[in-house]
């Protein structure tokens, strides 16, 4: 697998531009995290490459295909997206809300595989004491693990997050991030997500792009990318970063 971003540029407006001329490219197995402070267009481009936002310029290819000119169906069979928490959910348990992941393979009728793989996800998410819960009878943090087990469901190539971990208390949050990054090495999925906190990009991404007034300002690995000076003029904030055990430490300065 292989996913191309060229020259994507993006406006809601014709007199402000939300993303300019980002270009970049996701290997399999490999985990992307976008950083830069809000308003800087990661949601906005994680919606292009998923193709709910139409570009203003620029394409998506996964594979050297056209995302664009995929079908709905083909592009739920590539890739799983995972929206920022949402509160609006519908009445239903946890089992049929994963099992919508399966629609773009089962259509109407759902397989003993779908179940298979449904119950497989269910266990290794940790969600067999919520299997048949109603979603919302829960808190907003397990309800957005069951939506990221829902993602998983289809079996993607590429998986889409944005700010998955946002709702997250810190031991969930390292148990999504540690289960999905071993995913995507194991199973060869592309991981990308938006993220905020800096210290867990540099636990779990392979690569960092930085975003700054709506241009990539960095990109590369968490070593390159997260740097005080780097922090200093995306954020506009002081801090000390360190290297501990082989990864990057983002420590907050008064």
């Amino acid at each position: 697998m292989s996913l191309k971003v060229e020259n994507i540029s993006f406006s809601y407006t014709a007199d402000r531009e939300i993303l300019k001329n980002i270009s970049f490219e996701l290997n399999q197995g490999e985990t992307l995290c976008l950083l830069g402070p809000n308003g800087t267009g990661k949601t906005t481009l994680l919606k292009c490459i998923n193709h709910l936002l139409t570009p203003k310029q620029g394409a998506v290819y996964i594979n050297g295909d056209d995302v664009a000119k995929m079908t709905s169906i083909m592009r739920a069979k590539k890739i799983g997206y995972v929206p920022q928490y949402n509160s609006n959910v519908f009445q239903m348990n946890v089992v049929d809300t994963i099992m919508m992941g399966r629609i773009a393979f089962a259509g109407r009728k759902i397989r003993t595989e779908d179940k298979d793989i449904v119950f497989d996800i269910i266990e290794k998410m940790d969600l067999e004491n919520f299997a048949f819960k109603n979603i919302s009878e829960m808190s907003g943090g397990e309800r957005q693990r069951v939506f990221i087990a829902r993602a998983l469901a289809q079996e993607p190539e590429i998986i889409i997050m944005d700010e998955p971990t946002s709702s997250l208390d810190l031991k969930n949050q390292m148990f999504t991030l540690e289960l999905i990054t071993k995913l995507a090495h194991s199973k060869n999925i592309g991981v990308i997500m938006s993220i905020h906190d800096l210290n867990l990009t540099s636990l779990f991404a392979d690569n960092v792009i930085i975003l700054k007034d709506a241009e990539m300002y960095a990109c590369g690995k968490p070593h390159d990318t997260l740097t005080e000076s780097n922090i200093r003029e995306v954020y506009g904030v002081e801090t000390a970063v360190t290297t501990e055990d082989g990864y990057r430490h983002v420590r907050l300065l008064r």
